[in-house]
């Protein structure tokens, strides 16, 4: 009886990058340049309105996210779209609400005996 086996690849976890960019990189990319292209359609220097910009982003971008951690741009478009405070508890509803548990508690039972 022979022991069966199956090929496994070694790099299951690792990034997906298109020439150094990850996917959200590139989607960013893609869609500035049809805006462009869309806003400079009847100029005479469309090549260089169009793709100028572009590079010049993508060169950012590499620079931006050198030793940074996987899907950093879509991480910080979140933070910053997201409310400037996070809050573990609702907040309150009465300022008092803590004199109320202890008035309900075991000092109000002490008080009336």
């Amino acid at each position: 009886m022979a022991l069966e086996s199956s090929t496994v690849y070694k790099c299951l976890e690792k990034k997906t990058l298109i020439l150094g960019f990850e996917v959200v990189d590139l989607f960013l990319m893609s869609v500035l340049l049809c805006v462009l292209n869309f806003v400079f359609v009847d100029s005479s220097m469309k090549l260089f309105f169009t793709f100028g910009p572009v590079a010049i982003v993508a060169a950012l971008l590499r620079i931006m996210k050198m030793g940074k951690a996987e899907n950093y741009l879509l991480h910080w478009i979140r933070f910053q779209i997201a409310p400037g405070v996070f809050k573990a508890w609702p907040r309150a509803t009465s300022p008092n609400a803590l004199l109320k548990i202890k008035q309900k508690g075991k000092y109000a039972r002490r008080k009336s005996r």
